[in-house]
C-alpha cells in the first residue's frame, strides 16, 4: 500500500466503503424511490475489492460506449485490487480494468470485459444548467446493487468544496453543481439528470453537517458532465499529464509516514508481503531518502514519484536502515491498485 489519504470529513465523497462483514448491514440505507433499471439505462453498478485493506466498496458508473467503457469517480475505484461492473436489470457482472484516472478532478474511466450492446448514457450540456431547475440523482445508494433516484433542484453553480481527511490533509474540488437532491453513499459516479433525462453532472460528494452521518445529507455535489467527459477524452487519447494517469498504477508496496525526527524522507511503517519493497529487503523502520534519483522529502512525494512510473519499471532507491547506515536497492515496480 502506498501512502495515501482517506477521506472521512464534513463533506464526504459519496462512494461507499465497508468491511466485508458489514455488507448486509448497509442495505437499509437506501430509502429513496427504487428506479427500475431497464436494459440500456446507461447506468451501471460498480463493486470493488480492496484486497490490501480487507474490505469492499461500491459506487455507480455511466456507460460511455456500447462495448463497456464506463465513466465514474476516481474515489470509487481508489485502492481496488478487483473491479466489477454490474448491469442491475440483467444481474450480469463483468470484470473491469482501469483505463486511466485523474486524482485531482476525481474522474476515472474503466473498461468492462466481455460485454456488448450496452446503451450509453444520454449526455446533456452542463454549460446550460440554471439554478432552480429540476434534477434527479441516480445511483447505487447504500450499496444495494439496485439503482435508485432522488429528486431535487440545482441550488448553486460553480461551487468549490474541500474534503478533509482523518490526518489533517484535504482535497479541493471546484466548478461543481450543487443540488438539494439527497445524494447517498454509493451514488458516486452516477448521473445527475435534468428534466429531459439527460446527464448534466456526475454525483460526487455530499455535505453531512457536523457529523459523519452517511444516511442524512443536506447538499449534494456533482462534477459538470462537460468537464468529466473532457477528462475522459484525454484519458482515451492516452494523454497523461501531471493530473491524469493512464493505465495501470505502479506499486512499490510500502506504507510510510513523516520522519519522526523532523527531517526529510519517508519513514516506512508497513511493507506489503510479496511486494517489490519486500523483495528488495526494505523493512518497517527504514527511511527512504531517494527514489529514481529524486530526493524524497515526504511520504506524499514518494507517492507522486512512484505514480509517474509504469508497472514493470526498474527504479533505484536510497534509504537509511534502522542503524542509520545508507543502503541502496534496485526495485522492479509491480502493478497495484489505483490511487
Amino acid at each position: 500500500m502506498e501512502p495515501r489519504r482517506r477521506f472521512t470529513a464534513r463533506i464526504v465523497l459519496a462512494g461507499l466503503t465497508f468491511a466485508v462483514a458489514a455488507a448486509v448491514a448497509v442495505a437499509g440505507l437506501a430509502r429513496v424511490n427504487t428506479r427500475p433499471a431497464g436494459v440500456g439505462t446507461g447506468v451501471v453498478v460498480i463493486e470493488t475489492n480492496l484486497g490490501l485493506e480487507g474490505g469492499q466498496a461500491a459506487g455507480t458508473g455511466m456507460v460511455l460506449t456500447s462495448s463497456g467503457e464506463v465513466l465514474t469517480n476516481n474515489h470509487v475505484i481508489r485502492g481496488a485490487t478487483e473491479i466489477r461492473v454490474n448491469v442491475p436489470s440483467t444481474g450480469r457482472s463483468y470484470p473491469a480494468e482501469v483505463v486511466g484516472y485523474s486524482v485531482t478532478d476525481d474522474v476515472a474511466v474503466i473498461q468492462a470485459s466481455g460485454v456488448s450492446n450496452l446503451k450509453t448514457a444520454s449526455r446533456g450540456d452542463s454549460g446550460a444548467v440554471d439554478v432552480g431547475e429540476t434534477v434527479q440523482a441516480v445511483g447505487n445508494a447504500g450499496g444495494t446493487g439496485r439503482l435508485t433516484t432522488a429528486a431535487g433542484t440545482v441550488t448553486s453553480l460553480d461551487r468549490s468544496i474541500t474534503v478533509n481527511d482523518d490526518q489533517g490533509g484535504s482535497e479541493s474540488l471546484s466548478g461543481l453543481i450543487e443540488t438539494n437532491a439527497a445524494v447517498k453513499p454509493g451514488d458516486s459516479g452516477g448521473p445527475l439528470l435534468n428534466a429531459d433525462g439527460q446527464v448534466i453532472g456526475m454525483d460526487t460528494a455530499a455535505s453531512v453537517g457536523n457529523q459523519i452521518d452517511q444516511t442524512t445529507t443536506s447538499e449534494g455535489y456533482a462534477i459538470p458532465i462537460n468537464k468529466a467527459v473532457a477528462i475522459a477524452e484525454q484519458i482515451d487519447g492516452g494523454n497523461d499529464s501531471a493530473t491524469i494517469h493512464i493505465g495501470g498504477t505502479a506499486f512499490l508496496g510500502v506504507e510510510a509516514t513523516t520522519n519522526s525526527y523532523g527531517g526529510t524522507g519517508a519513514a516506512i511503517t508497513t511493507v506489503v508481503p510479496g511486494s517489490p519493497a519486500e523483495a528488495a529487503g526494505l523493512v518497517a523502520g527504514d527511511l527512504i531518502t531517494s527514489v529514481g534519483g529524486h530526493t524524497i522529502s515526504s511520504p506524499d512525494e514518494l507517492s507522486t514519484i512512484v505514480m509517474t512510473q509504469r508497472p514493470g519499471a526498474s527504479i533505484s532507491a536510497l534509504y537509511l536502515d534502522q542503524g542509520g547506515a545508507t543502503q541502496s536497492a534496485n526495485l522492479t515496480l509491480a502493478s497495484g491498485p489505483p490511487r
